[in-house]
């Protein structure tokens, strides 16, 4: 009789549902195929048990890890108890789809997953739907059905150019957990330092995870400079077993890079006579693509990576191994005699085919241990190895490609998903590896673009997102460069494509903050901050767009040269340009004080700006209006301004009327540490009628490591038509970074005073 009298206590005390009470909208992220909400509230508490058998003990035990990091304590794990619980289920009749799980939460609180990792997945939902509220927690009323749209949806991180504690892999790996992430892509060997313990061969540990300094600011500057610091550190083999440990109790599957056979100059110092040349070699001590490669014509190259790839293959139990694959120049394979010699021997027909040879061959033995291999789209090169799947990173075209030979193919393109890019355009970002990509870009790519034939569709299995760490010398700075872009994939790979909606995900992402904080991981709030777009480039003025994601806040802005305040204009739909040359300033405002960093927009009116303009050689997509806008491209390159000639070009601006011009003159970008080079000659021509030109002058010496503004004055001639020939400076001449590829010819505003 006395557990007649307890039972109905416990109902009330444990669950509680109030009808008054209106439904809420969790902020959840991944955002669920299916979720309806009721009014009122379940609650755990003391008197609650999880309900699971002894199947799900990591289940449940990551249950009770964040039951206790919000209430103190753990709750007893029962099977078919008859105490009030939350019960965690497998049932594949119920859930079909992989990963998928089921919700309940109506005075009772129910996870049904297709397997253990959809319990997982439904655990982080119930801990982002739960509030903690006078020592209990409290979920909604909910009716939640979820399941993923891509099978792999994976985050990378590169150890090797700057090393991370085991506590941040574990913060690492617990953001995969919340959000969704079934993947964890560790980058392990590579030519600055080689990060993972193999028995074997011991160098590998006390040489090869070394470099006696490390590269201070950006490469792309001239010289470089160093701290003249020893650095660098190597997982134990214990330590791995724990991270793949920690991994696997969420369902996460680790997957390790082994690079190669470039990227391998920390190897072969460790091992010079694994190189052609036979060294010596030390570990770099600055970022970049490197000559030096494994030799591909010595058998002792395979019997070395084959032994690493065996201690390797005891510690990960991922079905996939990554071999890299990518950026690995041809120099020392050519010049090399045994590599020529396997070329013959083979019946190859080139270095590319050598490649292919050696991924192939290392693939055939990472598939004799029932393992298959992945690599990034290099190893397309000269044909694939039978059974590899590709990560596409140079855009579409490999996986495209990778599809049309019916291999599987990974989304991990570089323009959306490398992590290392800046995610802000202002002056005051921390250096970073180039690019741009803003959280906005990696939430609406679409990695199953319309392009691809429909056919192929089924090879592309999922999304995953890099993280490269060479101007990530810190976890903050890591933590920094990932959030809040990762959370953006992570929906991006997860929910159904008509679910995605980027100014709702922007609503739900606000919210992140405090879960985040509670895995030690701060969210950068950069994408709310100001942007602009240009309306109108006509001649003599300027007209832009302000624009922000934060609708709780004000913009207000200046254009006299002067700071924003409280009591500037209020932007209302359109900023015009006054005077010749200026800056316009923006700032947001929040309830009447100021909010983030100050938006600055220079910009610089000349007899080009406005004009009508053609271009030939002008690259696909790119709109020539960038070369006469009012608006000059930055040193970092990524601000949508400078121009990108692979050929040589030729432009020709009609100024409307004939004019007197006394300067001619364009901005070019001179970085050959990014394969950045000026062009050999930028030629000027005038005409009155468009069709009969006479060159009046040439510019051909470009000898600042950065912006060079080039420019020339002449005697004052009239003319309409001005013609710009720029050529092309070609391919990258041996001995120089990036030899063998063609340059880069930057450009950008071009002057007529």
């Amino acid at each position: 009789m006395k557990k007649l009298f307890v039972l109905p206590f416990l109902m009330v005390s444990v669950f509680q549902v109030f009808a008054r009470q209106q439904p809420i909208q969790p902020a959840l992220i991944p955002v669920p195929v299916k979720a309806t909400y009721g009014q009122g509230f379940s609650v755990i508490s003391k008197q609650t048990a999880i309900d699971a058998g002894s199947e799900l003990k990591y289940e449940a035990a990551l249950l009770n890890e964040l039951i206790k990091r919000n209430l103190g304590y753990t709750l007893p794990v029962i099977e078919h108890t008859n105490r009030m619980s939350v019960k965690l289920r497998i049932d594949t009749l119920l859930v079909k789809e992989p990963e998928g799980y089921l919700l309940e939460s109506n005075g009772n609180l129910n996870i049904t997953a297709h397997d253990g990792a959809g319990l997982i997945h439904g655990i982080q939902t119930l801990r982002q739907l739960w509030v903690l509220q006078e020592g209990t927690l409290k979920i909604p009323v909910a009716n939640i059905q979820d399941y993923p749209r891509f099978s792999y949806r994976g985050m990378h991180l590169d150890v090797c150019r700057h090393f991370f504690s085991l506590d941040f892999i574990k913060q690492y790996i617990d953001l995969l957990s919340l959000y969704k992430f079934n993947t964890f892509h560790w980058h392990l060997t590579d030519d600055q330092g080689w990060r993972i313990e193999i028995k074997k061969y011991p160098k590998l540990q006390t040489v090869a995870a070394w470099r006696d300094e490390t590269m201070i600011g950006h490469k792309k500057e001239l010289p470089h400079s160093f701290d003249g610091k020893r650095y660098g550190g190597y997982y134990t083999q214990e330590q791995i077993k724990e991270i793949v440990q920690y991994a696997t109790e969420r369902h996460i599957t680790v997957i390790p890079e082994i690079e190669m056979p470039g990227h391998a100059q920390a190897a072969l110092a460790a091992y010079p006579a694994l190189g052609c040349t036979g060294g010596p070699y030390k570990t770099a001590t600055f970022w970049g693509i490197f000559d030096e490669v494994f030799c591909a014509g010595k058998d002792s190259t395979f019997t070395f990576l084959q032994d690493v790839l065996d201690e390797v293959l005891t510690l990960f139990p991922s079905q996939y191994i990554h071999i890299g694959g990518d950026e690995c120049p041809k120099t020392r394979w050519k010049a090399c005699p045994h590599c020529q010699k396997r070329i013959k021997e083979e019946n190859l027909s080139n270095e590319d085919e050598l490649q292919s040879y050696f991924v192939g061959r290392i693939a055939k033995y990472v598939q004799s241990k029932g393992r298959r291999v992945i690599g990034w789209d290099e190893i397309l090169e000269g044909g694939l190895a039978k059974g590899a799947t590709v990560m596409s990173w140079r855009g579409t075209g490999g996986a495209v490609e990778a599809a049309r030979m019916n291999h599987d193919a990974i989304m991990t393109t570089e323009d959306e998903y490398y992590f290392d890019h800046y995610q802000s355009l202002y002056p005051s970002e921390p250096v970073a590896a180039g690019g741009y990509t803003s959280l906005k870009d990696v939430y609406n790519y679409q990695p199953l673009p319309d392009s691809i034939d429909a056919s192929l569709l089924p090879h592309i299995k999922g999304v995953q997102g890099q993280l490269w760490s060479e101007y990530l010398p810190t976890a903050q700075q890591a933590s920094y460069m990932l959030l809040p872009r990762a959370i953006a994939l992570a929906e991006a790979g997860w929910s159904q494509s008509a679910n995605l909606n980027y100014d709702d995900f922007l609503l739900r992402v606000r919210k992140q903050d405090a879960t985040l904080k509670r895995i030690g991981l701060t969210m950068a709030n950069n994408f709310d901050e100001i942007t602009f777009t240009t309306d109108k480039v006509l001649r003599g003025s300027l007209s832009f767009h302000l624009h922000s994601s934060f609708r709780e806040a004000e913009i207000r802005y200046t254009s006299d040269g002067s700071f924003p305040d409280k009591s500037s204009r209020v932007y209302s739909g359109l900023v015009q340009t006054g005077g010749r040359n200026g800056v316009i300033r923006a700032q947001l405002f929040r309830n009447g004080m100021p909010w983030g960093r100050i938006f600055e927009l220079p910009y610089s009116i000349n007899k080009a700006t406005g004009a009508d303009i053609t271009v030939s050689g002008l690259p696909a997509g790119t709109s020539a209006s960038r070369l006469m806008n009012g608006l000059s491209g930055t040193h970092r390159y990524n601000d949508n301004q400078w121009v990108r000639f692979t050929n040589n070009f030729e432009a020709i601006l009609d100024l409307g009327s004939s004019q007197s011009i006394s300067k001619f003159g364009a901005n070019v970008l001179n970085y050959a540490w990014q394969r950045m080079w000026p062009p050999v000659s930028l030629d000027f021509y005038v005409s009155d009628n468009g069709t009969d030109y006479t060159k009046i002058t040439s510019l051909a010496s470009f000898p600042v490591n950065g912006i060079n503004k080039a420019r020339a004055t002449v005697k004052p001639v009239n003319a309409r038509y001005v013609k710009i020939s720029g050529r092309h400076p070609g391919i990258i001449p041996a001995g120089k970074y990036g030899a063998g590829s063609t340059a880069l010819m930057m450009i950008d505003e071009f002057i007529l005073e």
